[in-house]
């Protein structure tokens, strides 16, 4: 498989993040670094991963989104909502269930996004705790997984960030500007991560670069003994990485893609 092939698939499919209750001992800056969590959770997966959280599927149904008559956006019904399909797997205890569905209703107050129990739609995702946390990117019109592996992927921003990624949405880090918002510690990465950081072809949507965003991966990624890999511009210091929730421009750019 060529590296043009793989950046075209990394393009357009995206996986997500995750977390691990049984790595108290790591430091506290660590515990907000979710590119850290994300590595550490998708280590074991047997899923073919880009970006350390990008699935490419095995499916052709999902490569219908590199032809552009298709759309991978989730359509919007007549009432002006945007309604997104899903179930929970049985696996999930009860305060995990009620802690993913917490984290869909964060999109409620603020964009017209809204995760409804799937019924017979053929289009729809499945929240199940696969080895990993991962997902597509947008819509591909079928089933779909979003994996949030128990005991690590099950946390309010992780959650959210997988599921923007379900809704079509890039890494910050990857967009097509990035180089005027932050520099690439390019001598810290190894061959075969410098793959991971190929900026995309990707529609901003007229919005500023937000360094705030939990779809910013964090300063070290995918670092070479956790060197810097990342660094913001002019403010070495801005913080990113962070997997609290949607930031103010998470759910602004919801707006604008599905013209809420």
């Amino acid at each position: 498989m060529g590296l043009g092939f793989v950046s075209s698939l990394a393009a357009l499919l995206l996986v997500g993040l995750c977390s691990a209750a049984q790595d108290a001992e790591h430091s506290a800056d660590e515990a907000t670094d979710m590119t850290s969590i994300i590595l550490r959770m998708n280590n074991g997966s047997e899923e073919f991963l880009l970006e350390g959280d990008m699935m490419v599927p095995k499916t052709r149904n999902a490569q219908k989104c590199l032809n552009k008559q298709y759309s991978c956006l989730w359509a919007k019904s007549a009432n002006g909502l945007v309604e997104v399909p899903f179930v929970i797997s049985d696996k999930y205890d009860a305060e995990e269930r009620s802690t993913i569905l917490d984290a869909m209703k964060g999109f409620v107050a603020e964009t017209c996004i809204r995760f409804v129990p799937h019924r017979r739609e053929r289009a729809y995702l499945t929240i199940e705790p696969r080895n990993g946390c991962f997902s597509l990117l947008g819509r591909i019109g079928d089933k779909q997984m979003v994996s949030l592996q128990r005991f690590g992927c099950v946390h309010y921003g992780i959650i959210q960030h997988e599921l923007l990624h379900a809704l079509g949405f890039y890494h910050e880090h990857t967009r097509s500007d990035r180089d005027n918002y932050i520099k690439i510690n390019w001598e810290n990465l190894k061959n075969f991560y410098l793959v991971n950081f190929e900026k995309k072809d990707s529609n901003n949507l007229g919005t500023k670069y937000d360094y705030t965003s939990v779809m910013h991966y964090g300063s070290t990624a995918f670092g070479t003994n956790r060197k810097v890999t990342i660094v913001p511009i002019p403010d070495a210091n801005a913080p990113i990485g962070q997997r609290e929730k949607m930031s103010k421009m998470d759910l602004f750019r919801i707006n604008k893609l599905y013209k809420c």
